[in-house]
C-alpha cells in the first residue's frame, strides 16, 4: 500500500520527475508524456463512470481505472537489460485478454455498423467516446516512447484494446447501437 504524508516534494521544480527505479527524466520526455496521457485517460474514464451511474459497465471501468494506475507504474519503470525485476509492476497478458473477452461479450449484442459513427448519443456514451479518444492519444504517446526506450509490449496492447473496448461500450450505452449518431459524409456542403 502506498502512503503519502507529503504531497509536494519540490524535487520536480527544476523540470524533472522521478522514475520508479530512482532515475530522473525531464518532464517533457516521451516516457513521461505517455504516463501523463494515461493519467488523463484514467480521469476521462472517471468522468464516464459518473455519467453512467451505478451499472455493471461502470464497475468494469473502475477495474480498468486500477489497471491504468498499474500501467502508469509500468511505463514509469524502465525495463532492465536482462530478466525483469520481481518487484516491477507490469501489465500482463491476462489483463489484455480480460479486455478482449469483455469486448467480445458486448460486441455480440450490438447492431452491425453500416456507417462510421460520431461521438455522441447519450451523455454516458459521449463521455465514454471522450475517454476513448484520450486513450488513443495515450496509445500514440506510449508507442512514440517505445520507439526511444524499451516498454512492456503488453502495456501497449492494453491501451490498444482499451480504446476498442471503450468504442464498443459507447455503442452499448447508445441502445446497443440503435442510438448511435451516424456520420453523413459531406452533409454540411
Amino acid at each position: 500500500m502506498v502512503k503519502l504524508n507529503k504531497i509536494y516534494t519540490r524535487t520536480g521544480d527544476a523540470g524533472t520527475t522521478g522514475l520508479v527505479d530512482g532515475s530522473r527524466l525531464p518532464k517533457y520526455a516521451p516516457r513521461m508524456q505517455a504516463v501523463g496521457d494515461v493519467d488523463e485517460a484514467n480521469s476521462a474514464i472517471g468522468l464516464a463512470i459518473v455519467a453512467m451511474g451505478s451499472t455493471t459497465e461502470a464497475q468494469s471501468l473502475t477495474v480498468i481505472q486500477n489497471d491504468l494506475f498499474d500501467l502508469g507504474a509500468d511505463l514509469a519503470t524502465p525495463l532492465p537489460e536482462g530478466a525483469d525485476e520481481p518487484w516491477a509492476l507490469r501489465i500482463v497478458a491476462s489483463q489484455v485478454k480480460r479486455l478482449e473477452d469483455e469486448i467480445d461479450v458486448m460486441n455480440a449484442e450490438l447492431q452491425p455498423l453500416d456507417s462510421f459513427i460520431l461521438p455522441g448519443g447519450s451523455a454516458a456514451a459521449a463521455a465514454v467516446h471522450l475517454a476513448r479518444a484520450v486513450t488513443r492519444r495515450a496509445e500514440r504517446s506510449a508507442t512514440a516512447a517505445a520507439a526511444e526506450v524499451g516498454l512492456n509490449p503488453q502495456a501497449l496492447a492494453y491501451l490498444n484494446r482499451l480504446s476498442d473496448l471503450l468504442f464498443v461500450l459507447a455503442r452499448r450505452l447508445n441502445g446497443n447501437g440503435a442510438g448511435d449518431v451516424k456520420w453523413v459524409p459531406g452533409a454540411s456542403r
